[in-house]
């Protein structure tokens, strides 16, 4: 195990080579930032906000309406058989008008189908948060897992260098072959293209990090080697399923759509109904006493107020009602089989995630006993190097099996931990709480 400590020790000095100075990063640190500048999850807010206002919408129609209308004019006298507007006359007036819907199957119908839907959406901004936190944790190992990648190919790469260097002052001395200089210059070639290629996937993998946060990431602390690998409770897979098909925003959303699509189905239905509404009313009208005098008004303005029980009867539409009824219906069928889709599809997502962390627990406990191994027979293949049992190549083929062994045992931590939360994921549990918590393992 010294070997896998050297490595994150080598993989925290890569993270601090663009950086000589500042405190590091912690997933906590990089959430917060993404929480208020990733423009996903801000677009997701805004997009609740403007289907948030459908309940308002929804509900006016059920609440008293009350307008306002004012107009003046000019009226013009007939003088020797012509219209004159100076010899006129000006008229102005205002009324203000209530209406109140007493009965409208179609508006309470309306009201509802924008309860529903504004739950959706409340679901869909949960639904973009945990996504924030799936993105940001996979964003934030993504890095370290380059860092530690790239930690291993520059340890392989002087390492190389030290083999071909030994395999050439052999050479010269007649105590090695010209193949194996050859073996040794491929294995150091080879090592530096891996060292060059890790090096451009971390510089990616940083730029990706920075499209969350808006920010530059130099240092960010690195998973403790006493992060535990061990399974999440409930261990049994129904147990997750169960939890799955009750708490999974997914299915939630699918749920709320298919109920908004029923009510709408219902409002489209009860456009047939007829409708109960109050109207009440006042007007004033005046105009001038005296031909061209503007402001010289009548004393007996005419005033008056009115208040109506309407009944509406809708008999035909051209077909309008009915064509809209069938297509609610349409958008109802379509809705209930996204609902069943979305379920068979998150009980297939519980599955694959439960099984993915359950590999990955067997996964990290046999790549960290490959790397003992490894080590044990980089020993046993140098000291058959020195005897005269084994040759360059066999110590070449040693060396790279080690680094490659730390490179899949860090490489199957960072997976158990985004497996873990897409787990959570599934299953509707994961929350900020859970970026704390692994926060507790980061150095």
């Amino acid at each position: 195990m010294k070997a896998v400590k050297g490595l994150c020790v080598a993989g925290l000095f890569v993270a601090m080579l663009g950086s000589t100075q500042g405190r590091a990063e912690d997933l906590v640190d990089i959430f917060n930032l993404a929480r208020d500048n990733d423009p996903t999850i801000r677009e997701a807010r805004q997009r609740f906000e403007a289907n948030h206002t459908l309940l308002d919408q929804g509900r006016s129609q059920l609440l008293p309406s009350v307008t306002v209308q004012g107009t003046t004019r000019r009226a013009a006298n007939n003088t020797a058989r012509q219209f004159s507007y100076a010899q006129g006359y000006n008229q102005h007036g205002w009324n203000m008008n209530l209406n109140q819907n007493l009965l409208n199957f179609e508006a309470w119908y309306t009201f509802q189908s924008a309860k529903k839907s504004d739950q959706q959406a409340a679901a869909n901004l949960a639904i973009a948060e945990q996504d924030l936190i799936v993105r940001v944790a996979s964003a934030y190992f993504d890095v370290l897992r380059s860092q530690d990648n790239l930690a291993a190919f520059i340890a392989e790469e002087e390492a190389a260098a030290r083999i071909l260097e030994r395999s050439e002052e052999s050479f010269e001395v007649g105590l090695s072959t010209v193949t194996d200089v050859y073996q040794s210059q491929s294995s150091y070639d080879l090592a530096r293209v891996n060292r060059l290629v890790e090096e451009n996937n971390l510089a990616q993998r940083i730029e990706a990090l920075e499209v969350l946060t808006g920010e530059n990431h130099r240092i960010l602390e690195s998973l403790s080697e006493g992060f535990p690998i061990e399974g999440a409770m409930p261990a049994s897979l129904p147990a997750w399923e169960e939890a799955a098909i009750a708490n999974n925003l997914s299915v939630q959303a699918a749920q709320y759509q298919f109920e908004a699509s029923e009510e709408d189905a219902r409002a489209a239905r009860a456009r047939h109904l007829p409708t109960v509404s109050l109207t009440a009313g006042y007007n004033y009208q005046a105009a001038t006493e005296i031909p061209n005098q503007a402001l010289a008004f009548t004393r007996d303005a005419t005033k008056g107020t009115n208040i109506s029980l309407n009944v509406t009867i809708p008999l035909y539409a051209g077909g309008l009602n009915a064509a809209r009824k069938r297509q609610a219906y349409y958008n109802r069928n379509a809705a209930e089989e996204v609902l069943l889709f979305t379920r068979r599809t998150v009980m297939q997502d519980i599955r694959n995630a439960y099984r993915s962390v359950q590999t990955d627990q067997v996964t990290v406990e046999a790549r960290q006993q490959a790397i003992v191994s490894a080590e044990s027979a980089l020993q046993a293949t140098e000291m058959g190097a020195e005897v005269g049992t084994q040759n360059v190549v066999d110590v070449v083929l040693a060396l790279r099996t080690l680094y490659q062994a730390q490179r899949d045992y860090a490489n199957a931590r960072y997976n158990y931990v985004i497996n873990t939360l897409n787990l959570k994921r599934a299953a509707g549990s994961l929350s900020p709480q859970d970026v704390m918590e692994l926060n507790q393992w980061l150095q």
